[in-house]
């Protein structure tokens, strides 16, 4: 057993700040990537990892979904954060039975997140039994019994819940949902869930598909990049590659975010002299410090000023025969449009008119542009109508479907984009169900599934009792922590696939297991022949991934073995799916893949070309819109923001440098100038001033939610340190899961129904020390997460 205990490490009281970064990579980012593979992996396998890294012959990053540049692959393909990722995958560190059976649960859920990460990776099956503190080992033909078991003595398949992480392969997603939907449901929330959902809904009204338009060459060689809501130094950095290579084309880029980040200012790419002994490249010529959720009223604010243009000079900036042949709803739009007040925007903003004005003026002067976005805009009840208005402004001037221009949205897990594809979502439609059936000689459920926030309803309210994650941490992903913690331990069976320990395993049904599987970087054998998955980028590209290393335990399976496996128990080994031979040999579910889906003919041949194949996108290819118009649809919304309430400060959660989604790396932000710890608000010296504490000072958070009843629900998260950040006045900023015990379950984007993650409601209280009787206890949030709700 191999574990990480010396309380040296895991101090996360002891916090320093020192002055935020004004660049993002350089040589301290290739240092801390050789640190972090080096104390996870050792020497030796660090050098062999890395080196496959984002490679044609090797595997696919487990971090983000951003593209490698097509035909051309740097020795070292991947940044910091994602050599962050692979070192954990990879580590060395184990956990084994013999640690299940010195930890009971109880005092595992007193640790951190980050502690319980470090421990390592799991290495074989386990269950905690009705009444037990203690996992303890089970078989992996016994642990398919239990499941099956409980999932035959539901009433109803609908009973039942199948959660997927991004990370999911391909093949893993699309024997998944073949799984669910042949036991009779459509329960299938997925991570896209709690982030990219508004794009989804977004994109399919007005484009007719859920994705983005555009790939790494047309940023390449866009004249205009807009950046909203959106972190690349920290989320994405090799976009920043991308970026660098767009400005040295003469492109303008152009950020929106409430935080100055890092990497939206400079970029040091470390494999360029530049980078390593100069000041790197400029990316944001122009920085707009736009207050939360006053998204929405910049892109209204904006397209008013294009046609306040087109008036003063017709024909100069609308794109007429575009709009004529190509759009529908442009005159009922550009009627409420016109209508936008200006001095609203500017209230809504928090930017100047002049700021404005210049940003008309860009868009007007640009022959392509393209707009990014990620979490900024998705998580808010306005979300949907945000990237509605986005699109607008690009259509009003054609900017889809042509070289250098389009719709851009960041997606994160690596995954997440191809397991949508693949059917993990709750309402696919009748095409693919139907596609299926004929596949398999199943019968789909044709009923909509539920989605994240609505499994945890029924999972609270009794009328879900099974939960089974392929990959991911439930709890720590999902929104009102204290909530969603008592929902699981309301459950019957609840089963997590992983490859390490997190919070999601410590919170449990009456029945718990836990089902160790391979990584991206692990090699997998099947029937003696290796095996290779296959993923999707976001923008559209599917390629192959092969893992090269030894897995550290000789019980660990693939997803898609574990989920054959777990199928022929339930079904039976008669079953019309050829879950075995699906098991031995991916290429087979390939095969099905390809007759089920008509984009992914040919999928063996294809996936096997040096970069994969990039998947048909008829706005982009054709200009053709898939819609119920069978044109691009303007949108006509309310303009909405986010007014901060006397008293109040507005709250986003966001993620340090030092994690990716619910996975903490370490303690250190770098680019935020926090070492040490991750229970800081980052407050602006005026409100420093204004609420009378000083830099340094401990508080609680609460947030204030009003119920549609007219009550205030009221949550409680304790022992945050203020730190002054240069953050727009009244509003904040704190790091997740510890701040999601403050995100009301309820609090949701309409049409999307992804939890509002970035315009929470908060109040300060003095921190009254460790002692306080009403501190959080253990057992459902982080430690000293969360308190229960209160209604006034």
């Amino acid at each position: 057993m191999t574990t990480r205990s010396d309380k040296h490490v895991f101090d996360e009281n002891d916090v320093q700040v020192t002055h935020h970064k004004t660049y993002a990579a350089g040589v301290p980012a290739v240092l801390v990537s050789l640190r972090r593979g080096v104390e996870q992996m050792g020497a030796v396998r660090t050098a062999r990892t890395f080196l496959r890294l984002n490679q044609r012959h090797g595997f696919d990053c487990p971090g983000c979904a951003w593209p490698e540049t097509p035909g051309h692959r740097k020795a070292a393909e991947f940044c910091e954060n994602g050599a962050k990722a692979v070192a954990e995958e990879a580590t060395t560190r184990t956990v084994t039975p013999e640690f299940f059976a010195v930890h009971s649960v109880s005092s595992l859920l007193g640790e951190t997140d980050y502690w319980l990460g470090q421990q390592g990776r799991l290495t074989h099956p386990m269950i905690i039994r009705p009444g037990s503190d203690h996992y303890e080992p089970i078989g992996w033909d016994d642990a398919y019994t239990v499941i099956a078991d409980h999932l035959r003595a539901l009433p109803h398949p609908d009973e039942a819940v199948f959660y997927t992480s991004g990370r999911t392969s391909n093949e893993a997603a699309f024997v998944y949902q073949l799984m669910i939907r042949a036991f009779g449901t459509n329960n299938m929330p997925d991570c896209s869930n709690m982030c990219h959902e508004s794009s989804g809904s977004a994109l399919t009204a007005t484009i007719g598909i859920g994705k983005g338009s555009v790939s790494v060459t047309d940023l390449e060689h866009a004249d205009l990049i807009l950046i909203a809501g959106q972190n690349p130094g920290t989320n994405h950095p090799r976009m920043l590659s991308v970026l660098e290579k767009a400005k040295a084309n003469g492109a303008r880029v152009i950020a929106v975010n409430p935080l100055p980040e890092a990497g939206l200012l400079r970029f040091k790419d470390p494999q360029k002299v530049h980078g390593v002994v100069g000041d790197g490249a400029q990316i944001a010529d122009d920085f707009l410090q736009i207050r939360l959720g006053g998204d929405q009223a910049l892109f209204q604010g904006l397209a008013k000023l294009l046609l306040d243009e087109e008036d003063r000079h017709p024909g100069t900036v609308l794109d007429r025969e575009f709009l004529d042949t190509c759009t529908a709803g442009f005159a009922p739009w550009a009627e409420r449009i016109r209508t936008v007040d200006l001095a609203t925007v500017v209230e809504a903003t928090g930017l100047s008119i002049e700021q404005i004005q210049q940003t008309a003026a860009a868009l007007i002067a640009s022959r392509s542009t393209i707009i990014c976005w990620a979490m900024g805009l998705t998580q808010h009840t306005h979300g949907v109508a945000t990237i509605e208005d986005a699109v607008s402004l690009l259509l009003m001037r054609g900017m889809i479907g042509k070289p250098g221009a389009g719709v851009c949205p960041v997606r994160g897990h690596s995954n997440v984009q191809g397991d949508r594809t693949m059917g993990i979502w709750e309402k696919m439609p009748e095409s693919f169900l139907q596609a299926l059936d004929n596949e398999f000689g199943i019968t789909s459920p044709r009923k909509h599934g539920l989605d994240a926030v609505d499994s945890i309803r029924a999972m609270r309210d009794g009328t879900a009792s099974v939960f089974m994650a392929m990959g991911g941490n439930f709890l720590s992903a999902t929104p009102d922590t204290d909530v969603t913690s008592a929902a699981l331990r309301n459950c019957a069976l609840t089963v997590q696939v992983s490859t390490k320990l997190n919070r999601s395993h410590l919170v449990h049904g009456s029945t718990g297991i836990i089902l160790p599987s391979l990584g991206r970087t692990d090699k997998d054998i099947r029937d003696g022949r290796k095996q290779l998955v296959s993923v999707e980028d976001s923008m559209s590209v599917v390629h192959l991934s092969r893992g090269g290393l030894t897995p550290t335990s000789k019980h660990l399976r693939s997803e898609v073995a574990i989920v054959c496996e777990l199928a022929q128990s339930l079904f039976g080994t008669d079953h019309s799916v050829p879950w075995s031979v699906f098991a031995d040999d991916y290429d087979r579910i390939r095969d099905s893949i390809a007759r089920v889906l008509p984009d992914f003919a040919d999928f063996n041949t294809r996936v096997r070309q040096p970069d994969g194949f990039v998947l048909p996108h008829p706005p982009r290819d054709e200009r053709r819109f898939v819609t119920g118009t069978g044109k691009a649809n303007f949108v006509v919304n309310d303009l909405e923001w986010v007014p901060v309430p006397p008293g109040r400060l507005i709250l986003q959660t966001l993620r340090s440098h030092d994690q990716y989604n619910t996975t903490i790396y370490g303690l250190d932000d770098r680019y935020r100038g926090v070492k040490g710890g991750r229970r800081v608000l980052f407050i602006s010296d005026d409100d420093l001033h204004t609420f009378g504490y000083t830099a340094g000072d401990r508080v609680d958070l609460i947030s204030e939610w009003s119920r549609p009843d007219g009550s205030i629900e009221e949550r409680r998260a304790g022992d945050f340190r203020l730190v002054p950040y240069p953050t727009p006045v009244g509003n904040v900023a704190a790091y997740y899961p510890e701040t999601n015990p403050l995100i009301p379950l309820d609090h949701v984007a309409r049409e999307s129904n992804t939890p509002v993650s970035k315009a929470v409601t908060i109040r300060l209280e003095a921190y009254p020390g460790r002692d306080r009787a009403s501190r959080p206890h253990r057992g459902a949030s982080p430690r000293g997460a969360g308190g229960a709700v209160h209604r006034r």
